[in-house]
């Protein structure tokens, strides 16, 4: 964990894993680095903020940036030599150019390195699993056999692998404050970026500071550092801090520090015209003159090669040497520059002590600041270049593999990359395509993916490619689009799968296995009816070769995984039992493990609740008997929600908070799922302090399907607490991911949420529109009658508020329209129970009474059936929204008894929960139809005024009685607020009734509520 930067003196040397300057200290020139912090107090007191809040749990992550030059090294060091930071455990990485052939994970290995070599006793700590997974980015750690060595296949093994650096971030940080300081991403592979973006999204309350530096000058438009910027930048944790160039009065404090007085106007004045407040240009500056009069140098590069001018002829070759090799070892300078034994380490001491070359604690020599080797490099001639980087590839394959695993892959990398900068095409391709083979042990699948790009761009310019490489084109095609998927880039995946199907003419065998891969690129894609034709096509020809049963047994797991996300339950069985008995007679216990799982949830899906449930309990059985932890864990989780659909919430409740219980933490994707799944599933049995209190992870931490779950459920949550500001928000966020997906799910979930805030709202063709637009998405690819019963249903409200609206309003049309629609929701709700159980038929009921209340006939008996369903599924929060209903229609029938009788169970109900909007509704209830239930009253900000017109010409004094009316006001007490007569008082309500065309004051309210015409009323001034 070198550092590049300031002298050794500023680091403490008592730190462990701290950070250290490498090089003789006591043969350095005269001082160049201020001997204290200059202009950076305020950047450094954010650090110092950022560290202690990491450590009391409250991890962070900071994006350090400036210009080359500007100080970010310095700024970082005195932050970890600072009190703030006493006793942290810094991990510090550096990424270093090499162009694209960047050791994978190079700053992770250069971090993690000092903890295996001397053999930290936390590494014993973390499980066996994890240990495992790290032996794969570090072998020198040794494997693991534990529990769960994870065998969930090749694309899950990065996010296995993430998930074991977390852990050990976790175990560290428990003993001590971490700092985990990754210097210069803007040089970073696409591996260790996409393991910082997991960290940040993942940290929760581990002691963890996550410091990330890069340079701003190097970002242009497009350069690969800008996504994972952007993305960072949402994470709420996260801290940008930019550094500036020092001004007049910060320079003139260093210049009177270095020089031992203050330096003169003039001097001050062409320092910071040349260096414009750039510290390190200042002191290369200064090196190269310190007067900085005569002939300064004209340029930075100018200064920089003075200083290398200065060196000896073998210094100077040497360093040559260095600035192509970018960090080298003793044997292959010897070899590059002829020089060796002690002439090179004279050599060597020599450019040390010129501050131009350091001495890493790995035995290899890099530059002092990477400016200097930029300059260098951009100072040999093209010719010479060339020949620098062929020696060097020809001298790293000349060399034995190095015994460490992790250094070998470094070395292979490092040979792809010579040979490509010498033009040595041929080379090239062989080198690239073998550093991709390493860098896909190591999981780094963005790092092989820009590799076999490299060599499928190499390709077509070397002659008899074939034979070089040892691999044929269209396999390299095949390859490259498996991992750039792997990587993410789904688009750059379908279009090389589709290069290598034009290749493949008519060999079903290739073709069948391209289709094969094509379809679940395609699925990835969203475009899931697509993915399923493809596949059908790939199984088509693959039945027609002699292909294996574990092929054959991937692609029909495949297929019925796929058809039971869109819903295509009885599809999925068929295609799942051939995939079982495949997988089965394969001897592949991983493939009979997912099918298990797939046919669990089918079987449950279409009311086989027994038989499913087995089989979901199998899949939980042959993931410990393979040890593939996250599989189990997604069994759990499946077997939940599936219970809880099929109406056996309270079980399916007991069944997540056991899987909580024994899911290791560190499988944090899945373990979020199950938290979130807790919460949905104690908001249903009405347990809504647990629902409250564990809302699970923080949206920054989950992408995909689960920040859909996460925004949906916060919008179900919000519902029920009466909050819909913030459901607004759930479901605004949740919109756009919801409409590129696949599954039906969601678009039940999402529809059925939509259409009931806006209900509450009072927008109800808006309700309707999100109504018809989730059947439309569920009804063309999916047989989830739960998903399309809970939406019916919902609909069924919305089509009673508009027929009931439409009446009111005299709207013929409107009415007869909302009626036709609701008896269509009824047909569908009637079909869905009879496919469904328990749950679907608590839905018909409710169904059944809001057809009854749209016909403006509401039937008490109906509402309490639909209630007492509820009841029967431990459900409290729809059967106390089904006793408003029925207080309601009791009061419509003039039986006040028994509606004061219903309202109050309601209202108890509402109040321990805290379902905010439904004991509001329950209060403006009592209020207008005098039932004496303790109910606080309806909330200010419950009611959504509509137009300022209304429809039945009634004048403001009329507004104001009616919304006395409304809060169920006697004559008297109108005359008393109104400052008028009883009489005349009601005079007014006589009106009122005409106009509104009703017989009872309970009617007039019951009008009044429904349409929000009391919010139009104005103030009483009288």
């Amino acid at each position: 964990m070198s550092f590049a930067g300031p002298p050794t003196s500023l680091v403490p040397a008592t730190r462990s894993h701290g950070v250290r300057a490498s090089g003789d200290t006591s043969v350095m020139p005269a001082r160049m680095t201020a001997s204290h912090l200059v202009g950076r107090q305020g950047e450094l007191a954010e650090l110092e903020l950022a560290f202690r809040e990491a450590t009391s749990g409250r991890p962070g992550v900071i994006l350090l940036g400036g210009d080359s030059g500007v100080g970010k090294t310095r700024l970082v060091t005195e932050l970890i030599n600072s009190d703030a930071a006493t006793g942290a455990l810094v991990l510090n990485g550096e990424c270093l150019e090499q162009g694209e052939g960047e050791l994978p994970y190079a700053p992770l290995l250069g971090a993690l390195r000092p903890l295996v070599r001397d053999k930290d006793p936390v590494l014993d700590a973390i499980s066996h699993g994890s240990r495992a997974h790290l032996a794969v980015l570090l072998p020198s750690l040794g494997g693991g056999s534990g529990t769960f060595g994870g065998s969930a296949g090749e694309g899950a093994g990065q996010l296995q692998l993430f998930e074991a650096l977390l852990e050990l971030m976790e175990a560290l940080s428990t003993r001590a404050p971490v700092i985990l300081l990754l210097e210069d991403i803007h040089w970073a592979d696409g591996s260790t970026r996409a393991f910082i973006a997991f960290l940040a999204r993942s940290l929760r309350r581990e002691r963890v500071l996550l410091l990330l530096t890069y340079r701003t000058d190097e970002l242009h438009r497009r350069h690969p550092l800008r996504p994972l910027l952007t993305e960072l930048d949402r994470v709420e944790r996260t801290r940008r801090i930019g550094l500036s160039p020092l001004d007049r009065a910060e320079l003139a404090e260093v210049l009177a520090d270095l020089l031992g007085s203050a330096a003169d106007e003039t001097l001050l004045d062409r320092l910071l015209m040349r260096s414009e407040g750039n510290p390190l240009y200042v002191e290369e500056l200064l090196a190269a003159g310190l007067d900085g009069r005569g002939a300064p140098p004209q340029s930075l590069n100018d200064a920089f090669m003075l200083r290398i001018e200065k060196l000896s002829p073998e210094a100077r070759a040497t360093a040559r040497a260095v600035a192509v090799g970018g960090r080298v070892d003793g044997p292959t300078l010897a070899t590059l520059t002829g020089i060796a034994g002690d002439a090179l380490h004279e050599t060597l001491r020599a450019a040390i002590a010129e501050n131009v070359l350091l001495a890493g604690d790995d035995d290899r020599y890099r530059f002092r600041h990477a400016l200097l080797r930029e300059a260098v490099y951009d100072d040999l001639l093209p010719g010479e270049r060339g020949e620098l980087h062929l020696a060097t590839a020809l001298a790293l394959e000349s060399r034995e593999a190095a015994p460490c695993i992790e250094d070998e892959v470094e070395r292979v990398a490092q040979i792809a990359t010579h040979y490509a900068a010498a033009g040595d095409q041929p080379a090239a391709l062989r080198a690239t395509i073998a550093a991709a083979k390493s860098a896909r042990r190591v999981h780094a699948y963005a790092d092989v993916a820009e590799l076999l790009e490299r060599a499928l761009d190499l390709w077509p310019r070397v002659p008899d490619a074939e034979a070089i490489s040892g691999t044929q084109q269209i396999e390299l095609l095949a390859e490259t689009a498996e991992v750039q998927g792997m990587a993410g880039d789904w688009p750059r995946a379908e279009a090389l799968q589709l290069r290598a199907l034009e290749l493949a003419g008519d060999d079903a065998r290739v073709r069948s296995r391209l289709l094969s891969g094509l379809s679940q690129t395609q699925w990835k894609l969203n475009r899931g009816r697509e993915g399923l034709e493809t596949a059908q096509q790939a199984l088509k020809l693959m039945m027609t070769v002699e292909e294996t049963d574990a092929d054959r047994a991937e692609l029909l797991a495949f297929l019925a995984r796929t058809r039971v996300l869109r819903g295509q339950f009885r599809a999925a069985i068929t295609d799942g039992e051939r995939a079982l008995a495949l997988a089965n007679a394969a001897g592949d216990r991983c493939t009979v493990g997912q099918v298990l799982n797939t046919l669990g949830m089918a079987r449950i899906a279409i009311g086989e609740v027994s038989e499913g449930e087995a089989q979901l309990r199998e899949a939980m059985e042959v993931a410990r008997e393979v040890g593939d932890a996250d599989a189990l864990a997604v069994a759990v989780c499946n077997l939940g929600d599936l219970l809880a659909l099929a109406g056996r919430t309270r079980e399916a409740l007991d069944v997540i908070k056991d899987g909580i219980a024994t899911t290791p933490q560190t499988l944090r994707r899945t373990f979020s799922w199950m938290r979130l799944t807790l919460t949905i599933l104690a908001f249903e049995v009405g347990d809504w302090e647990l629902a409250r209190v564990d809302q699970g992870p923080a949206r920054s931490g989950l992408n995909g399907v689960a920040l859909i779950f996460r925004h949906t459920r916060d919008a179900e949550l919000a519902l029920g607490f009466g909050d819909e500001e913030a459901a607004e928000a759930a479901l605004a966020a949740a919109e756009p991911l919801v409409r590129v997906n696949s599954e039906a799910q969601w678009h039940g979930l999402y529809g059925s949420l939509l259409a009931e805030l806006r209900r509450r709202q009072g927008d109800l063709a808006a309700a309707r529109t999100a109504v018809m637009r989730a059947l439309d998405e569920l009804e063309v690819c999916t047989e989830d009658v739960m998903r399309i019963a809970r939406v019916t249903a919902v609909g069924m409200a919305v089509e009673a508020d508009l027929a009931l609206r439409a009446r009111d309003l005299r709207d013929g049309d409107g009415e007869r329209e909302a009626m036709t629609r609701a008896g269509i929701h009824l047909d569908r709700l009637e079909a869905a129970a009879s496919d469904g159980g328990p749950v679907e038929r608590g839905w018909l009921a409710v169904g059944r009474a809001e057809s009854a209340r749209a016909a403006g006939r509401s039937k008490p008996a109906l509402w309490a059936a639909a209630a007492a369903e509820f009841d029967a599924l431990e459900r409290p929060y729809p059967a106390a929204t089904a006793r408003w209903r029925q207080a309601e229609a009791l009061v419509e029938n003039d039986d006040r008894e028994a509606a004061t009788a219903v309202a109050r169970d309601a209202v108890a109900v509402a109040q321990k929960l805290g379902a905010g909007w439904l004991e509001a509704e329950l209060a403006a209830l009592c209020a207008r139809a005098r039932l004496h239930v303790e109910a606080r009253p309806a909330r200010a900000d419950a009611v959504v005024a509509p137009e300022a017109e209304t429809p039945f010409g009634l004048t403001p004094r009329e507004l104001q009685v009616l919304s006395l009316i409304a809060d169920g006001a006697t004559n008297r007490q109108i005359g008393a607020a109104l400052f008028m007569a009883e009489k005349t008082a009601s005079v007014h309500v006589s009106r009122i009734l005409a106009k509104l065309g009703v017989q009872s004051r309970t009617q007039a309210a019951a009008v009044a509520h429904r349409l929000h015409l009391p919010a139009l009323a104005e103030p009483s001034s009288i």
